[in-house]
């Protein structure tokens, strides 16, 4: 028991900042001061925007950007991650807003947060290398139409209509836009995107979306346009009230709890690659990631902010800006919470069709079109599982779409390795016994013994496929299995294997195998494959050593004499 109690503790211990953070935070303090500045300028109208989306408020997107911001930069695995509101967890939210209400988020947050510690202790962070990467790229693809329907009313200048389909939602707000055309906010929300979409590719350096959204929230006061607003901000306090759900009703929000720590992890774990591969010498820890989100979450609700997530955009600004430590993200957070305090009653002027226009700029900088492009014609499996991934992540649940991109993309690739598994027959005379062997010699061992080489993996999509094959060898004396090239045996492979021994050893031809590896005694010996051929003797290291005992069965089974094999 004490044991158990120390190694979690010495696990906790191990996620905790360490010296070293704060060492790298003192090397370069005026570059990471000016980058997180930087983020903070591209980060206001997100969070705003975020905020909104997610159904609690732009007070609650702000929030989050301060509290998580600051708690994962501390506390996080990567040193140049940037957390707060993402558009991934606001079309999660979004449903579990409409059915429990803001305080319902507010305790999914919690949950989520506890599951990500633990998912932290338990070491879980080193899987995420294995999701395919075109399942990220139809997730990405998949997330950026969501928001961008999910901005259509806002857009449009309608009151939203009730639902949970986006696709629906948008519809029912394009008719009742036909209905009673209004393009003062179409505008606004175009005029905004356009700027953001032409000015990154002109000056990427420039806060374009925050210039934007200045301008366009300074033509709509002056010309005093009666445009839906931002529920205020009351100056100098942060956050929202927080009320939790009672705790009879937490067995009902387990679902969503695990979605949004499933989608958290993912997301988080991502950004952080990426952030990787644009620095140099900069490698995230997982595990303190994942600690450093569920800390995050845990704190967030606790001010009125949603579950919140590391996000891609924003660390790659904070990367290219020239960020060198955390004290870059959590300038970044400091920020925003001086803008909270100090210039709230600017901030609950901003017209909700300006920051609609800032994320549907956003839902379009999301998509890498050149990458998507380079994958949809890699192959047609990688076309198949991202075009799969994005449909999915339209129609159904976030990580719903990720677990079916992942099971697609995992039957593919076994179907792929099922293909690649082969059982070839081979010449015997490259394997014969030193000797003068003549062309009637070959003959008469060719008609007697015959080889096969299996190769790839004997496993559960390849087995069944391999018995059948070897059930039409044809009637001999002798089948020869060569095994070194068999990269797995999996239970089903050995159980099919020796099935097909039984098969031929009932017809009363001998199987012999050669070049058995380590890994695959296992499996056979389990299943009780290989005790029968080491009783029998018809277990070999090399393919000549098995020639020569199929030689000597056939000698003494009479059909060929001593003299037609020398």
């Amino acid at each position: 028991m004490r044991t158990g109690v120390r190694a979690v503790a010495g696990r906790v211990t191990g996620l905790l900042p360490a010296r070293a953070d704060l060492a790298r935070m003192r090397h370069a303090p005026g570059r990471d001061l000016l980058a997180g500045l930087t983020v903070a300028v591209v980060a206001l109208p997100l969070a705003l925007g975020f905020g909104i989306s997610s159904g609690l408020g732009a007070e609650a997107g702000l929030v989050t950007a301060v509290v998580a911001g600051a708690v994962a930069a501390l506390f996080g695995g990567s040193n140049l991650q940037v957390s707060g509101p993402t558009g991934a967890m606001t079309v999660v939210l979004v449903p579990i807003v409409a059915e429990y209400g803001p305080s319902g988020v507010l305790t999914v947050g919690l949950m989520a947060g506890a599951l990500l510690v633990l998912l932290a202790v338990l070491r879980a962070g080193r899987y995420v290398r294995y999701i395919p990467a075109p399942v990220v790229e139809g997730f990405t693809v998949g997330i950026a139409g969501v928001i961008a329907l999910q901005q259509v009313p806002a857009a449009l200048g309608v009151p939203a209509p009730e639902g949970e389909k986006v696709a629906l939602v948008a519809f029912e707000a394009v008719l009742d836009f036909a209905a009673r055309p209004d393009w003062t906010a179409v505008a606004i929300a175009g005029g905004v995107a356009a700027v953001m979409l032409v000015g990154a590719r002109w000056r990427p350096t420039i806060p374009f979306s925050l210039l934007a959204v200045v301008v366009a929230t300074a033509i709509t006061e002056a010309a005093r346009l009666d445009a839906e607003r931002i529920g205020g901000l009351p100056a100098g306090v942060p956050a929202p009230s927080v009320a939790f759900l009672d705790p009879s009703q937490l067995t009902a929000l387990a679902a969503p709890a695990f979605a949004v720590a499933a989608l958290a992890a993912l997301e988080s774990l991502l950004s952080a690659t990426v952030a990787d591969g644009m620095s140099v010498n900069q490698r995230h820890d997982p595990d303190r990631e994942l600690f450093g989100q569920g800390l995050a979450n845990l704190a967030a609700p606790l001010f009125g902010g949603v579950p919140a997530t590391a996000a891609i955009a924003r660390t790659a600004v904070n990367v290219r800006s020239g960020a060198n430590s955390r004290l870059a993200s959590l300038t970044h957070a400091l920020v925003l919470a001086g803008i909270v305090f100090a210039a709230a009653p600017l901030v609950e002027r901003i017209p909700l069709a300006a920051l609609a226009g800032v994320l549907l700029a956003t839902a379009v900088r999301m998509v890498e079109v050149g990458s998507v492009r380079a994958m949809v014609r890699a192959t047609r499996s990688d076309a198949l599982v991202l075009v799969l991934t994005a449909v999915a992540t339209l129609a159904l649940d976030l990580v719903v779409a990720v677990i079916v991109g992942m099971l697609v993309a995992g039957a593919l690739a076994l179907a792929a390795l099922a293909r690649d598994a082969s059982l070839d027959q081979e010449e015997l005379e490259g394997h014969l016994p030193p000797g003068d062997h003549t062309e009637a010699e070959r003959a008469l061992l060719a008609e007697h013994i015959v080889a096969y080489r299996l190769d790839g993996p004997l496993f559960f999509a390849a087995a069944h496929r391999f018995l059948l094959e070897l059930s039409e060898v044809a009637d001999v004396q002798v089948v020869i299995l060569r095994m070194a090239r068999v990269s797995t045996v999996d239970a089903t492979g050995a159980r099919v294997l020796g099935d097909a021994v039984d098969r031929l050893q009932a017809r009363g031809t001998t199987v012999m195998v050669s070049g058995l590896r380590p890994g695959q005694l296992r499996p056979l010996e389990s299943l009780g494959t290989l005790p029968r051929l080491r009783e029998a003797g018809c277990v070999f290291d090399t393919t000549p050593e098995a020639i020569s005992a199929a030689l000597d069965a056939v000698r003494r089974s009479g059909v060929l004499s001593a003299e037609d094999i020398r």
